[in-house]
């Protein structure tokens, strides 16, 4: 059977866009002199910064009971306490052009997450480089929060199979709908190479709404230090400072603020209606390294405290309008927050196989305690039960494209008078989980 020439560029195309070094030792293959190998090295020039990449996520969990509320890949259903599901299904598309002296020019980036619940945009951004003094950068679109370390480490490098109870409730989908500016040196002699600052304006909402519902923005900035190495033996330390400043438009006149041991007052001034109720966070992170004969050993924190504004049935951001059952707006809520996560990381005598413990903890109104929550019209929810996570697990690296987790999280809340959280409800999760990575 006759194979056209279109056809047989399409098949080198697709192979030249592999691997830089498979690449190469095609494009040494290609006859330039001819009109073919003219036009391939052409497409080759134009594409060969195009970069595809991706991972999938199936996993096994079991519930300490049926129909289980957590953060573990979301709620189980009412009559299950297992399951199989695929949690992520990432493919990503980036594409950089870089200048005569290899330094990037502008990049694309193109993410999407499939799965059994439906197909999402996650990434969907550009980014300029300035090249004068190769310092700063400027990008605009879909992308993560420039907010905290655990909200921008990607899913496929962390070693617990989710977030942070916190960081899901506050940075729900992690990413936004904005722009930002950013200082980072990108030549090695520079005498600030450590340090980077991201500041950006953020619709607010989120992924968890499809369009912004106000005109207000969210100011989010982040000042870090990049791993430096502090002495012969690698050790390396790296840190942050995070602050978001914003808030949203409150489309009543009810406004519930908490006020201590005596649960929430309500303000039903008519001037509330249209004013800009907050949420500021303040963060700080650290992480430490010390290398071992074979791996290492990692201890990471961070803290987040700050004002969040949401509904009376959850501290989640809003991603729209809050609206009752009957369409009518709902009262926002504004508790003050709290809450912060600790790792810690260790090979087991092969980079092959590491251990993982993790604590995290989360108060949403940390003005209201144990069984002041509950009490006759103080107003409290489920929304302000403090929950503390312990996880832990073992992660077996494969080879670089298969990972194997097996965590257990043991979940605890406080004993409230709230039926229903009175005492330690059952929603312990065990995740089994293979990655499969490109």
């Amino acid at each position: 059977m006759r194979i056209s020439r279109r056809l047989t560029a399409l098949c080198l195309f697709l192979l030249l866009s592999a691997t830089a070094a498979r690449a190469q030792f095609l494009m040494d293959m290609i006859d330039t002199t001819t009109e073919l190998g003219k036009g391939m090295f052409s497409m080759y020039k134009k594409y060969d910064a195009l970069r595809f990449s991706g991972y999938i996520q199936p996993q096994f969990q079991y519930s300490s009971g049926k129909g289980a509320k957590g953060f573990a890949g979301g709620d189980f259903p009412a009559a299950v306490d297992n399951r199989f599901t695929l949690r992520r299904g990432r493919l990503r598309v980036d594409y950089e052009r870089d200048n005569d002296n290899h330094m990037p020019v502008v990049l694309f980036a193109f993410q999407f997450d499939g799965s059994e619940r439906g197909v999402f945009i996650r990434d969907f951004y550009g980014r300029f480089f300035e090249n004068k003094w190769d310092v700063l950068s400027i990008s605009a679109g879909m992308f993560a929060r420039p907010f905290g370390y655990e909200v921008n480490l990607a899913s496929a490098d962390r070693e617990s199979p989710e977030r942070g109870r916190m960081s899901q409730l506050l940075m729900k989908t992690e990413r936004d709908l904005g722009a930002m500016l950013s200082f980072e040196p990108r030549r090695k002699s520079h005498p600030l190479r450590y340090i980077k600052i991201d500041a950006g304006f953020f619709n607010g909402q989120g992924l968890s709404g499809t369009t912004d519902f106000d005109s207000h923005k969210d100011l989010i900035t982040r000042i870090s230090l990049k791993p430096v190495k502090l002495n012969a033996g690698g050790m390396r330390l790296s840190a942050g400072i995070s602050c978001l400043y914003g808030g949203m438009q409150q489309f009543t006149k009810y406004i519930y603020r908490s006020n201590g041991a005596a649960g929430f007052n309500i303000d039903s001034t008519a001037a509330n209606e249209g004013k800009i109720a907050p949420r500021h966070y303040y963060g700080a992170d650290v992480q430490w390294r010390i290398p071992n004969r074979k791996g290492f050993t990692e201890l990471r924190a961070e803290y987040i405290r700050g004002t969040q504004t949401a509904t009376a049935a959850s501290s989640e951001t809003p991603g729209v309008i809050p609206v009752d059952a009957a369409g009518h707006r709902q009262p926002l809520y504004i508790r003050k927050f709290n809450g912060a996560y600790v790792y810690f990381l260790q090979h087991l005598g092969s980079e092959q196989h590491q251990l993982a413990l993790k604590y995290d903890f989360y108060d949403p109104n940390n003005e209201l305690h144990g069984h002041q929550i509950g009490q006759a019209n103080s107003n409290t929810t489920e929304a302000d039960i403090r929950f503390d996570t312990f996880g832990g697990g073992y992660l077996y690296y494969v080879n670089e494209h298969l990972k194997l987790t097996l965590w257990y999280d043991l979940v605890r809340n406080e004993a409230t008078d709230l039926q229903g959280y009175t005492k330690d409800v059952a929603d312990n999760v065990f995740t089994c989980r293979l990655q499969f990575r490109f």
